[in-house]
């Protein structure tokens, strides 16, 4: 910092002034050169500005989500407009002003600062009586010496932890036979069990199944916690208990195949899933869990490739699935699933969550000018926020009202850039990306019930992320497709809102009994309908 004020001192005065900032200020006023201050405070205050800026955008390039608060994207916009000139300078004022006119969030007004209370206590949770009597050294009158009587209670809420106990159920079957003749006798069904001849409940396979592919805890955990428990139980039975309990699901999963391809809006999207095979060149290979979303419910398909067809016997692809469906459906603008959106009556609905962070990447490289269009998707979500509760009707109003506007004037913007951008450059592929698929991201602009981006299934995803992490692969293709079975009857219990541990022990014992008819008995077993049906008897009592 010295170095500036000293090269100018010198053109003054022919004396070059060394040391700090200060010592070089003291010695201008001490001369009476106030040009010379004032000069160099101007450029201290620009070095100033850069600064913040410069690290503004280190920030960004070390943050781990996109999100960028409001005083970082008015930093890089002040930036901006020092740099812009002529045609650009207009098109970045028009975007960053229909933006700034249709975005925003309400202020949320924080209720006044309250006195520190303890939280109630929730009134869903049992109450278990535990008496505390006098000790009977105290019981009796110190007056007159006797027994005192007991007048009333004092009642204290404590909130309490009863672990988890393992337990042996005595099945005891009651066996009927008549006394008046020798007719044929009756005996009770068996009790609930994954397999009919098995030793294990359908609770405890629930929590197997729940631990394993929902929490994403290894068998050899799950095993030291049983035995905690006072359990002993080798990994090869809770193995074989996952998989035939995963059998068992196999008609639920092809019922929810049945109803996400009817859905009115189907979202698409793979994440993978290693894989041990043998004949791989590393024994270890990746494969791909293809997840569906459609009306509430969740479905994975596994294949072995992230190819758009299946490259085993059974497996299914993104374009063999598609094949068999109608209507919208939300996807990013892979290459794979080109062919399948050519054909007729198949719509695609782009995902405006990939194409924002395309510009995002961009701004984290360092190109400033990324800014304008990400302000304009900060306005869009702005107003996705304020509908996201509303009905179909009141939201298409908004984004006619609101996002239209921006859009339009977001594809102007590209338009007027794309020229004069390389097409390699970051900047430039997210323009090529916005202008390529523009039919697909303004889709939901005409639909209330299109959602703006994919970002329900990238959700879903993080149950598989955090499994997958943990026991590292799927040791068969076959483990791959029970996998599949098993996230999909998590995934749609976590969209119904329904607890899956009770959902499975209440489910699994009612497929083991056998006699179910997929066309009528499987539909009403589905997550969403069980809830319902739940819900339904508790309230007629």
């Amino acid at each position: 910092m010295s170095a500036s004020p000293a090269k100018t001192s010198e053109k003054k005065t022919g004396t070059e002034l060394k040391g700090s900032v200060l010592d070089v200020l003291r010695e201008l006023l001490s001369s009476g050169h106030d040009e010379e201050v004032i000069a160099l405070v101007a450029r201290l205050v620009s070095r100033n500005a850069e600064l913040e800026k410069l690290l503004a955008m280190a920030r960004m390039s070390k943050k781990k989500g996109e999100g960028i608060s409001h005083e970082q994207l008015d930093m890089f916009l002040d930036k901006l407009r020092e740099q812009a000139q002529g045609e650009l300078e207009a098109a970045n004022k028009a975007l960053e002003e229909v933006a700034k006119n249709n975005g925003g969030r309400p202020e949320r007004t924080k209720p006044p600062k309250q006195p520190a209370l303890r939280r109630p206590i929730p009134e869903n949770l049992p109450r278990v009586p535990n008496p505390i009597p006098v000790p009977q050294e105290e019981r009796p009158c110190p007056t007159c010496g006797k027994e005192r009587k007991v007048v009333d209670h004092e009642t204290t809420e404590v909130i309490e932890l009863i672990p988890a106990q393992v337990i042996v159920r005595l099945d005891t079957r009651e066996i009927l036979a008549c006394s008046a003749c020798d007719g044929e006798m009756v005996r009770a069904p068996m009790g609930d069990k994954v397999i009919a001849g098995g030793a294990y409940g359908s609770r405890l396979v629930a929590e197997l199944v729940v631990d394993k592919y929902r929490d994403g805890i290894p068998l050899h955990r799950e095993a030291q916690r049983l035995e905690r428990l006072g359990l002993s139980m080798p990994r090869s039975s809770m193995a074989d208990q996952i998989t035939w309990a995963t059998e068992l699901l196999r008609p639920i999963w092809l019922a929810l195949i049945v109803y996400v391809l009817s859905s009115r809006v189907m979202q698409l999207d793979g994440t993978g899933l290693a894989v041990r095979d043998k004949e791989a060149a590393w024994a270890i290979m990746l494969g791909t869990l293809w997840g569906y979303i459609g009306d509430g419910a969740a479905v994975y398909l596994y294949a072995s490739t992230g190819k758009k067809v299946g490259q085993r016997e059974g497996e299914i692809g993104p374009e063999q699935f598609l094949a068999m469906r109608s209507g919208y459906v939300v996807a990013d603008a892979a290459g794979i699933f080109d062919a399948s959106f050519k054909r007729p009556g198949l719509i695609e609905v782009g995902c405006n969550m990939h194409s924002r962070r395309k510009f995002v990447e961009a701004l984290d490289a360092g190109d400033v000018r990324a800014a304008v269009p990400i302000s304009a998707y900060k306005a869009l979500y702005d107003v996705e926020d304020a509908v996201k509760d509303a009905d179909e009707k009141t939201r298409l109003a908004a984004r006619q009202a609101r996002s239209k506007p921006v859009y339009e004037e977001l594809i102007k913007w590209c338009e007027k850039y794309k020229p004069l951008e390389p097409p390699k450059s970051l900047l430039g592929q997210a323009i090529g990306y916005q202008l390529n698929h523009e039919d697909a991201l303004m889709r939901f602009l005409d639909d209330g019930a299109l959602p703006i981006d994919n970002g329900m299934v990238e959700r879903l995803h993080r149950i598989v992320a955090v499994t997958r992490k943990n026991f590292l692969f799927a040791g068969s293709h076959a483990g791959g497709e029970r996998a599949a079975i098993a996230y999909s009857i998590i995934a749609s219990c976590e969209l119904a809102g329904v607890n899956p541990i009770e959902y499975l022990a209440d489910i699994l014992p009612k497929l083991a009994r056998g006699g179910i008819v997929v066309a009528t008995d499987i539909p009403p077993m589905l997550p969403a309908a069980w809830k319902a049906a739940r819900l339904a008897a508790a309230a007629k009592g």
